[in-house]
C-alpha cells in the first residue's frame, strides 16, 4: 500500500527532548503552557490547510473530547480502535484495524491524512505509510511518560526537510521518509 494509495499521511507532533508525548497519566501541560511561550501556532495552520482527513487512536481521541469546540469540525475523522463503539461520536468514523482503515481511507477519496497519537503513529511506520514527519521539540525532560517512538519494524531513513527555531526555545524538524524510489 505504500506506493499504489491515493492519499500522503504525515504526522504533526510535539516532543519532549527525550522523545514523549505526554506524561505517563496522558497529561500535556508541559506541552501546551511552552508552546504558549513560543508565540506562535509552530506552523500548524499551514499544515492542516492541506488535511482532509484525521486518524488517531482511542487514546488521543478520548481526551480530544473535553475540547471546546472540537478542533477537527471542518476535517474526517477516523478513529482506530477495536474498543471504541463504532456509534461512540457522530463526529467520527471508527474502524477496527489498519486495513479496514486503509479501504475506507481510498474509498472516501481522502488526499492528505494527519496521523496523530503514539500507537497510531507507530503503526503507520510499520506498515510504510508516513510519507512526512514534523516533530517540534519541547525543551523538557520529562524522564518518562507516553513514547513517540518504538519498536517500528526496522531502519526507516529520513531525510531531513526544514528546521525552525521559535520562541521559548521550542525547535521544530520536518522530516520526509526516504523511499528507495526517490
Amino acid at each position: 500500500m505504500t506506493t499504489r494509495r491515493p492519499f500522503t499521511c504525515s504526522v504533526f507532533i510535539g516532543i519532549s527532548l527525550d522523545g514523549f508525548i505526554a506524561r505517563e497519566d496522558g497529561d500535556l501541560h508541559w506541552l501546551t503552557s511552552r508552546g504558549e511561550a513560543a508565540g506562535d501556532d509552530l506552523g500548524y495552520d499551514a499544515f492542516i490547510e492541506n488535511i482532509d482527513t484525521v486518524v488517531m487512536g482511542r487514546g488521543t481521541y478520548e481526551p480530544g473530547l473535553t475540547y471546546d469546540p472540537w478542533p477537527h469540525a471542518d476535517k474526517h475523522v477516523v478513529v482506530l480502535s477495536s474498543t471504541l463503539p463504532e456509534d461512540a461520536d457522530p463526529r467520527v468514523t471508527v474502524r477496527r484495524d489498519l486495513d479496514a482503515l486503509l479501504w475506507h481511507l481510498t474509498e472516501r477519496g481522502s488526499k492528505g491524512v494527519y496521523v496523530d497519537g503514539g500507537q497510531v503513529i507507530r503503526a503507520f511506520l510499520r506498515a510504510g505509510l508516513i510519507d512526512e514527519m514534523t516533530l517540534t521539540t519541547v525543551p523538557v525532560l520529562l524522564g518518562t511518560g507516553l513514547p513517540l517512538f518504538g519498536p517500528v519494524g526496522g531502519d526507516i531513513p529520513l531525510v531531513h526537510v526544514s528546521t525552525q527555531v521559535f520562541g521559548a526555545s521550542v525547535v521544530q524538524s520536518t522530516y520526509r521518509i526516504h523511499r528507495p524510489s526517490d
